[in-house]
């Protein structure tokens, strides 16, 4: 893909990803005219709303699967990983406004899975290690992780995505460490 076609494809992405986050019926032609392309351009693309939203969802799970790679959920400790996590999805909830829950298709909507059962995983793994209290109930301390990282992400713009991190994990391990 030419250079220029990859930034206009990147411009129609994110920019329908931020319109879609706040207003679920927005044209294509009017998300090709907030990134600053002919519609034509995008149509050739995309033959339907659904197809961008579905390339939109797909780009954002790349996002937050590299995010969680880099996270090191595995050998990193358990603590360094949750920060290093918390730090990038939070970037990547930024510039991906989309909400992933509304996955309408399979493959992308396999993949979201796949990375839930990732976090889950590791969330076990941090109660195995002491880092949180057994005894929670299932996906408790993952829904939190997603509802804090949300929140710094979306209600609380002012925090950079350290800053964010910083609170997230915090919130985390003194409300759901060991007693």
């Amino acid at each position: 893909m030419r250079a220029d076609a990859a930034r206009n494809l990147d411009a129609v992405l994110q920019t329908g990803a931020r319109l879609l986050a706040t207003d679920p019926g927005t044209s294509i032609a009017a998300i090709a005219a907030a990134a600053g392309v002919d519609r034509r351009t995008v149509y050739r693309r995309f033959d339907t709303r659904e197809a961008l939203l579905t390339a939109i969802h797909a780009a954002k799970l790349d996002a937050c699967e590299q995010a969680l790679a880099q996270a090191r959920p595995a050998e990193a400790p358990v603590a360094v990983a949750l920060h290093r996590y918390a730090e990038g999805i939070i970037t990547v909830a930024r510039r991906w406004p989309v909400d992933l829950q509304r996955v309408r298709d399979d493959a992308v909507a396999a993949r979201f899975r796949q990375l839930i059962e990732q976090l889950d995983a590791f969330m076990a793994r941090a109660v195995r290690e002491g880092v949180l209290r057994p005894g929670l109930p299932d996906r408790w301390a993952r829904s939190l992780l997603t509802h804090l990282t949300h929140l710094a992400s979306h209600e609380m713009p002012e925090l950079t995505p350290a800053q964010g991190a910083d609170m997230v994990v915090r919130s985390l391990i003194n409300g759901l460490g060991p007693a």
